[in-house]
């Protein structure tokens, strides 16, 4: 966010449904990663299963340290769950689990999305680097006229803000997969379903937040580059 002024006032409801998706996570979490899941099953058999019924038995399942820092890798294609993930028995820990699990099947069906997605992160991540920092250097150098730097930095920025909008329907898609397999495999029934649903919704709504926040700061740039004119 760089610096104060007036147009902060943009990110403000950003910053709040952040905060509100935030808190609703930690709820979703803390409740149904109490509650063991009648199946027995951990998030590592869960996801194995899943792969194997999805045709994508050649993922490798990987414990990775830290607190809900479940991902899958394409590039590697592994299947990295964090340690209350990979060995819970908790319907948080098996939503989160098939989760994963749904991008890897996105990946080993072409889903198109997530194919976009692994194609522009590169750059995508270079430029959330080097966006700020070129417009902020441009912002302060320039008093009028034109401002290469500023015009980079909204360039490179807008990548990161695309990035973030093509996110949305791999993670709700990845998410629908999760939920439709675990209920028809048995791994979850009846209100365990819900509970595994009520997780990652919050989860999503994270995502939410980030590509609003996004969107309102690349938004943000512009009003500030026309400030220069």
């Amino acid at each position: 966010m760089f610096f104060w002024d007036s147009t902060m006032l943009l990110i403000i409801p950003a910053l709040a449904l952040a905060l509100f998706a935030q808190a609703k996570v930690r709820s979703a979490y803390s409740r149904f990663g109490r509650i063991r899941a009648a199946s027995g099953l951990s998030g590592a058999e869960t996801a194995h299963r899943i792969l194997q019924a999805g045709g994508a038995g050649h993922v490798t399942i990987e414990k990775t340290p830290g607190h809900l820092t479940d991902h899958y890798d394409p590039r590697k294609k592994v299947l990295r769950l964090s340690e209350e993930v990979h060995d819970g028995s908790s319907i948080a820990a098996l939503g989160i689990a098939a989760h994963e699990a749904g991008h890897a099947l996105q990946h080993s069906t072409g889903y198109a999305a997530l194919g976009l997605r692994n194609a522009i992160y590169p750059v995508a991540n270079i430029g959330s680097t080097l966006a700020l920092p070129l417009f902020f250097v441009g912002f302060l150098v320039n008093r009028g006229g034109p401002n290469l730097l500023m015009d980079l930095g909204i360039l490179f920025f807008s990548g990161a803000v695309a990035f973030s909008v093509i996110t949305l329907p791999v993670e709700f898609n990845a998410s629908k997969r999760a939920v439709a397999l675990l209920g028809e495999r048995g791994f979850l029934a009846g209100e365990e379903l819900a509970g595994a649903r009520k997780v990652l919704s919050a989860a999503a709504l994270t995502y939410v937040a980030a590509t609003t926040m996004a969107v309102l700061q690349l938004v943000r740039m512009f009003i500030l580059r026309d400030s220069r004119d």
